[in-house]
């Protein structure tokens, strides 16, 4: 077994935690290990919320959950030898749940604290528990479920320059200020308490790691949220990235300064409800080596990865459809996010045929492996998005044709709710 690098506790505090935690980008977070080219190492991660979720039957954690000091993460590791215009190079070689806590969480989170994908259809907290049974898992909130998860990792990136920084700073502050009119606005038309565009540097419940008390201050009015991904990388929750897969990231600082965590059991293409995936606290191995020189080597700037062998063999999907134009009738141009909303809003509605409430649907579609893709861009005036759901997940059979006989329909219980 690799060497175990950074360890947590899910029993103990974030104060508390054996090795201090991480919750934002910034160039001088002293790095908490260093790993030599071509070294094997065991990362452990807390769940992306640091200990929030229980595993009971409600959503008050869901519903009240302190979002400021998300994620919690793992790191950062000095890569020995690393220089801007390197390429680091992570093979994931295993990852899990630890063994005395075999279980996730998803949630959907409420409209005025997180929202979500369809949060305008979902305003209200949910929260689904699953048990982890080797590499299957199912859930006591949503019942006839029950697959292989994808294991992955949320988020593995490198620290930005401070160059880097500010210009993500820059950016998305701009489009912060050309507000909801801003051609990549979520739908529909402006409303009051629709959610901002980006995240700027958020002061409050920053962690960051090891830097001393007075520089964290300092740090913290300039210091990038980890929510969404960018050139390091980062929060790209790709469902691919699991065992076998080899990321390439490119460094930008002395050191490289890699993160990692957000572990994700299982999850469907997109992530949509938010706090979408099956979410859980474990450990990573992973072996780590560098390509010196690489951006210029590899032609890029940016990260790439090639996806493992640990997927699903999933063949007997159902495929939904979705367009360019919104649940009002509008047309949009060419819009692949209203396209994605349809094809979901359609597969949600399909899954209640078989007795599933909307949010557990809205749960099956972010958890379960879906696949979802751009099908056609090129055609104006709509994009053409597909959400496939793999019959393989239900121990029913979800196949349009079993709806044209007499189908029961039978309760599948329901997820947890706010008490």
């Amino acid at each position: 077994m690799p060497e175990t690098i950074f360890e947590v506790d899910v029993d103990a505090s974030i104060d508390d935690q054996p090795d201090p935690i991480v919750n934002r980008w910034h160039p001088d977070v002293p790095p908490a290990a260093s790993i030599e080219p071509g070294e094997k190492v065991r990362i452990e991660c807390l769940d992306w919320t640091g200990n929030q979720v229980k595993n009971d039957d409600s959503a008050n954690d869901i519903r009240d959950m302190r979002l400021d000091p998300n994620h919690h993460l793992s790191g950062p590791f000095e890569v020995e030898g690393a220089e801007p215009g390197d390429v680091l190079v992570i093979d994931i070689l295993d990852l899990g749940p630890f063994p005395d806590n075999e279980w996730g969480f998803t949630g959907i989170f409420e409209l005025d604290n997180g929202g979500g994908f369809l949060t305008d259809h979902f305003p209200e907290a949910r929260k689904a528990i699953w048990d982890v049974d080797g590499v299957l898992t199912h859930s006591r909130h949503i019942e006839d479920v029950r697959f292989p998860g994808v294991v992955h990792p949320g988020i593995v990136g490198t620290a930005p320059s401070h160059e880097l920084l500010e210009e993500w700073n820059e950016r998305e502050q701009a489009l912060i200020e050309r507000g909801p009119e801003a051609e990549t606005a979520v739908n529909h038309e402006t409303r009051e308490d629709d959610p901002p565009l980006a995240l700027p540097p958020e002061p409050n419940e920053v962690l960051l790691g090891e830097m001393d008390d007075d520089d964290v201050e300092e740090a913290a009015e300039e210091a990038a949220r980890t929510i969404p991904p960018r050139e390091n990388a980062g929060n790209c929750d790709i469902k691919n990235l699991g065992r076998g897969s080899r990321v390439y990231l490119p460094v930008f600082v002395e050191g490289a300064n890699f993160i990692t965590g957000d572990l994700h059991f299982s999850q469907g293409d997109g992530e949509i409800t938010f706090c979408g995936a099956i979410e859980i606290a474990g450990w990573i191995d992973m072996k780590v080596d560098l390509i010196k020189d690489g951006v210029e080597k590899l032609g890029t700037d940016h990260a790439m990865f090639k996806p493992g062998y640990q997927d699903p063999d999933f063949s007997n999907y159902v495929v939904f459809e979705g367009y360019s134009v919104d649940e009002d009738g509008t047309q949009h141009y060419k819009n692949a996010n209203v396209g994605m909303r349809r094809a979901c809003l359609d597969a949600i509605d399909y899954l209640t045929n078989f007795g599933y409430t909307e949010e557990q649907a809205y749960i099956l579609l972010s958890t379960v492996p879906v696949e979802s893709r751009i099908a056609g861009i090129v055609d104006l005036p709509n994009t053409c998005v597909t959400v496939s759901v793999p019959n393989e997940a239900f121990d029913i059979d979800i196949d349009p044709d079993t709806l044209t006989d007499e189908y029961d329909s039978s309760d599948k219980g329901d997820v947890a709710k706010p008490s």
